[in-house]
């Protein structure tokens, strides 16, 4: 489990975060949602420890972040896996050779031990026989898979992803939701997600924090968050899964005016 406590974060004067605490649990998908400029993705980098907090505790299973050596924070970043929004694959790297760097980078196995690993990751996001395709041959929902297979060729005990659908189609968007749940509960991962993407809270939703201008103002899961009293959230869901729902319509249909039955 990771669990931030009173959290505060500010950039040239103005606070971004308002003494936030959360709760992101073992085994669930843990989404952080909320409109661009809430605060969600500078919650997600201290976290990660992209930035550093002026005030709070961040506890990666009751270990203290914040008050780590460097040699400690080392230890713990080889414990955590990214899938960062773009995929942020190496152009001029094979998909084999993509998931072996981290391998390379952080790992003490040997080179078959290596290949054998990386393999075995491809064959769990369904890619095994794309290892020797470059990252300009393949789809972007490939890439993404790709990047999973990346994100966890070190097992990591902590699963971060920034935006895993932007980019997607719905249907692509959907597998990426599945494998991701799927990955977490197989594998016991702490995963955190940070989306607006409506479809991903209401599909693997399973512990959601909706931040709003800074503060973090409801916690629940996605059988919740429709019944929610939180006018600031009511606002967010319903407007974000309209626009949404006429995304798909558009992407589907091409127009953005449903036919109607000429008699």
């Amino acid at each position: 489990m990771i669990e931030v406590r009173n959290i505060t974060k500010s950039f040239d004067g103005k606070t971004i975060l308002h003494d936030v605490s959360a709760k992101f649990y073992t085994g669930k998908t843990n989404l952080i949602i909320g409109q661009s400029g809430s605060g969600k993705t500078v919650l997600m980098k201290s976290i990660v420890g992209l930035v550093r907090p002026e005030t709070g505790q961040i506890l990666y299973d009751g270990r203290d972040y914040m008050q780590m050596t460097a040699e400690q924070v080392k230890d713990i970043r080889k414990e955590i896996g990214m899938l960062f929004q773009g995929s942020a694959l190496f152009d001029s790297e094979t998909v084999l050779g993509n998931v072996m760097f981290p391998l390379i980078m952080f790992s003490d196995m040997t080179h078959s031990e290596m290949l054998d690993r990386a393999r075995f990751c491809l064959e769990r996001v369904n890619l095994k026989g794309a290892e020797s395709k470059y990252p300009s041959e393949i789809s972007g929902g490939m890439q993404k898979r790709v990047a999973i297979a990346r994100a966890i060729a070190l097992n990591p005990k902590y699963l971060f992803c920034d935006e895993p659908n932007s980019g997607l189609d719905p249907k692509t968007s959907i597998l990426i939701d599945e494998l991701l749940s799927d990955i977490t509960h197989e594998y016991n991962i702490t995963t955190i997600i940070n989306t607006h993407d409506m479809n991903s809270v209401l599909g693997i939703g399973e512990n959601i924090v909706f931040i709003n201008k800074g503060h973090r103002e409801w916690v629940g899961d996605k059988e919740k968050i429709f019944v929610t009293t939180n006018e600031a959230l009511n606002e967010f869901v319903f407007a974000t899964r309209l626009f949404q729902e006429v995304k798909d319509y558009i992407i589907t249909h091409g127009t953005t005016v449903p036919p109607t039955d000429e008699k």
